[in-house]
């Protein structure tokens, strides 16, 4: 029998960030603005997610940003995977702070969702990322960008998701 990609890609609550059955990850939630198109997490960084002395490592934040920006670009449809994230590191995080994560749609080709997120701590942005988004199937929500782009401008993204 051949498997598609999405037979590969089902739900099973262990996803290394927002999984609540992982036990060794994050367990993160993300709050979801499907009007907005936007997610967000608030989350203490453990210490086993440390790089240098007390600074957690830039691959984890990757990961933390890579997370925010599937959430956000699953509100335009299911089984969204990153074609590809570039971050941009602006100041350390040390572990055992407490973050906010965002990250919101600000374009749509076809079945390419772009998407920026942000992790913020007390000391402010600490590092950003710029994503494309593969969206296997689009849900409807954005029938008509499907045939073209959409600037960011024409997708609703409105004011960050209240708490």
């Amino acid at each position: 029998m051949k498997r598609n990609a999405s037979d590969a890609l089902r739900k099973d609550r262990r996803c290394f960030v927002c999984g609540p059955d992982n036990d060794r990850g994050f367990r993160a939630v993300f709050r979801i603005d499907e009007q907005g198109h936007r997610a967000e997490s608030r989350l203490r960084i453990p210490g086993w997610a440390q790089g240098w002395q007390d600074v957690t490592h830039g691959g984890v934040l990757a990961t933390l940003l890579d997370e925010a920006c599937v959430h956000a670009a699953r509100t335009l449809g299911p089984l969204p995977v990153t074609a590809e994230l570039t971050v941009r590191y602006r100041k350390p995080v040390p572990v055992d702070s407490e973050i906010d994560v965002f990250a919101e749609v600000t374009g749509l080709r076809r079945r390419i969702v772009e998407v920026r997120a942000r992790i913020e701590s007390a000391q402010g942005v600490c590092a950003e990322a710029e994503a494309k988004i593969f969206i296997r199937e689009m849900t409807g929500k954005e029938e008509g960008s499907r045939q073209g782009s959409r600037e960011p401008s024409s997708i609703d993204t409105g004011d960050r998701i209240s708490s």
